[in-house]
């Protein structure tokens, strides 16, 4: 099987609002699938977390590179991309499109074997693993009432991010939204707080995280999100020595080699790598192994797609302490191009595929209506 043809679908039209700033719309694109064609008709499915026009200009430069490649070397194909563009540079528009055609590639190659990924990666300790719905902060009266929803829809675990926490230097503000969230979701939920320190201009610090971490725990966190700014480590190491509650962060980090000196110097409880931007699932596979060597849990971040949820879904499969999975409810990159939509169980839990490759079949023409690509999504009848 010889690497025939490679493509990019942008998704555009019905962006999740999102924690970034309002510069971007819900028309634009952050999102891209790319699709992966052998010479004998099968197609891979990857999916990259960036504006599909980075996603094409990066596909044209590493197109030369892939076409007459096996289809069924994952790691070598994508090693071989990162060595021949060093000097291009490392860790941002083609590590970003790497990651979807190395997803793409771990798809064929499951798919060729007639075995779902995590079976590949080593074998699988479950076949179901909780979700917890990511979602925006809010005011609180709408937070309480918007936790309140997801707990209904049958989620066990809410994660609360962005929005106005940590932006307006109100701590009171602060602590009337996770309160809200809290007696929303109900004692009984995990309740995880994300702060988007990664957001435009970030005003706050050490200190800031600090106290808040201290408020946090009041409240049954689960874990501190992105509390600082993302290349704040020695922050983050002094952070996480004294929080009463765990940290976690890595989701603008790219490639393993980002992550070895926030290990070193124990700066993280929760390590979360994005397999639509870190390198796919290649990188994901090597970081989430090494974490587990310092004792650190990996639970990837998953703003993303239908297909990163699946890639998810497959590498919770392979680690031990992976209990949980990133889901965007109500996202129509994720519910509305599955041919079999999510669902979640009386526990609050997601199956796990145990079909070939990422276990995920694509609407073709809903990925038409969203891409205003009918001509690439026709490539996904390959993809069954």
């Amino acid at each position: 099987m010889r690497i025939s043809r490679v493509e990019a679908i942008g998704l555009f039209g019905k962006s999740p609002k999102g924690g970034w700033s309002n510069e971007i719309r819900p028309e634009d694109s952050i999102h891209a699938l790319i699709l992966v064609q052998t010479d004998d008709g099968q197609v891979g499915i990857g999916s990259v977390f960036t504006d599909a026009r980075l996603v094409r200009a990066g596909l044209d430069v590493l197109r030369a590179l892939l076409i007459g490649e096996s289809a069924l070397e994952p790691m070598r194909v994508s090693e071989k991309l990162h060595q021949n563009t060093f000097w291009m540079g490392r860790g941002g528009t083609l590590t970003h499109v790497i990651s979807g055609i190395d997803i793409a590639l771990w798809d064929l190659f499951g798919k060729s074997c007639g075995q779902p990924l995590a079976r590949l990666f080593g074998g699988s300790y479950r076949n179901r693993v909780m979700a917890y719905a990511s979602i925006l902060m809010e005011e609180p009266d709408l937070m309480r009432e918007r936790t309140a929803y997801y707990r209904a829809q049958g989620f066990r675990a809410i994660k609360i991010g962005w929005g106005p926490f940590g932006r307006r230097n109100d701590r009171k503000l602060d602590e009337a939204i996770i309160r809200a969230a809290r007696e929303g979701a109900g004692d009984d939920c995990r309740l995880m707080v994300d702060a988007g320190a990664s957001d435009a201009y970030w005003p706050n610090g050490l200190k800031w995280a600090l106290n808040t971490a201290q408020m946090l725990r009041d409240y049954d966190v689960t874990w501190f999100e992105e509390a600082l700014h993302p290349d704040a480590l020695d922050d983050f190491r002094q952070l996480r020595l004294q929080s009463p509650v765990p940290i976690a962060g890595g989701e603008c980090l790219t490639r393993r080699q980002s992550y070895l000196p926030w290990f070193e110097a124990r700066a993280l409880d929760i390590v979360q790598p994005d397999v639509t931007k870190v390198g796919g699932i290649t990188e994901q596979l090597r970081i989430a192994r090494m974490a587990n060597d310092f004792g650190i849990q990996y639970i990837g971040h998953g703003w993303n797609t239908a297909v990163g949820l699946a890639a998810d879904l497959q590498l919770a499969a392979a680690f031990p302490d992976t209990d949980m999975v990133e889901f965007i409810g109500g996202s129509p990159y994720i519910d509305d191009i599955v041919e079999k939509p999510w669902a979640l169980d009386d526990e609050g839990l997601l199956e796990i595929p145990d079909t070939p490759g990422l276990g995920l079949r694509l609407l073709p023409d809903a990925v038409a209506e969203l891409s205003a690509d009918a001509e690439a999504a026709k490539l996904l009848a390959g993809a069954a």
